[in-house]
């Protein structure tokens, strides 16, 4: 994805109220400008009405699946739930299993240890449900957690050269993540502008396609009750001279708890 010019709830490893001793200048700019570690600190949960579109969604067979729904993010483990509106169905997400319900709580299906059920896909791959459920809970608890998730202990954040990119200096932060997190990948890299705000999220997927380079922009941000959150976020793709929306996520109504 380029752009032109993961049982019963547990804590796990990690807790934010747990967090590093020491933080970079960069990382310390980056929180700061995002509402602060006091700030993130009173709150459990970010909930999130969305819609999830793009031409990913149509190789890996799901087209408009993510196009309604509501998700709820929580900021001190790694667990997110996802309904899909007007589906009667909903996914639960952890790092060792992915449950799918209906909105009851009745379980329709599971999967313990749900990334290696991803072993030998390529990026044409079609995926099932839990695949589905498995790769956006990953990935939307990773980018809703960002950048507070760095001082958990475990989390490596090296400052690299600049970059500059849409007429502003854009500082980089290496950030390697815990093997007990799950995410795209182990290391990634956040772009942040000169107001302290993320503008770009560089990162391959290990379980998509993990030659590919990827790059996700974040933009149009709102103040959630003291947490700075950008409400768009698009990866782009080149196919000849046409650059295509290979991911769009959208955010229609944010709060947090």
């Amino acid at each position: 994805m380029t752009r032109p010019g993961r049982h019963a709830p547990h804590r796990q490893p990690g807790h934010p109220r747990q967090r590093s001793k020491t933080m970079n200048d960069l990382l310390a700019s980056a929180i700061a400008a995002h509402g602060g570690l006091d700030r993130w600190n009173q709150i459990q949960t970010i909930r999130v009405d969305a819609a999830i579109t793009g031409a990913f969604w149509q190789v890996k067979g799901k087209a408009d699946v993510l196009r309604d729904i509501r998700f709820e993010v929580d900021t001190t483990r790694q667990r997110l739930t996802m309904d899909f509106v007007g589906q009667d169905r909903r996914s639960l997400f952890q790092p060792d299993r992915v449950v799918l319900q209906q909105s009851d709580g009745t379980v329709v299906d599971a999967r313990d240890n749900p990334e290696q059920s991803f072993d030998g896909h390529q990026f044409q791959t079609p995926w099932d449900d839990l695949h589905l459920a498995y790769f956006t809970g990953e990935a939307l608890w990773t980018y809703l957690n960002t950048p507070f998730l760095f001082t958990w202990p475990g989390f490596v954040c090296e400052e690299i050269a600049p970059i500059e990119a849409d007429g502003e200096t854009w500082r980089r932060l290496n950030v390697t993540f815990p093997d007990h997190i799950k995410s795209h990948t182990r290391k990634q890299t956040f772009c942040f502008g000169p107001d302290g705000l993320l503008r770009r999220h560089d990162f391959t997927i290990d379980i998509v396609d993990p030659g590919t380079e990827s790059q996700l922009c974040a933009a149009d941000y709102h103040d959630i009750d003291g947490i700075i959150i950008p409400a768009t976020r698009r990866a782009y793709t080149t196919v000849g001279d046409d650059q295509i929306i290979l991911v769009a996520i959208d955010m229609a109504d944010i709060t947090v708890r």
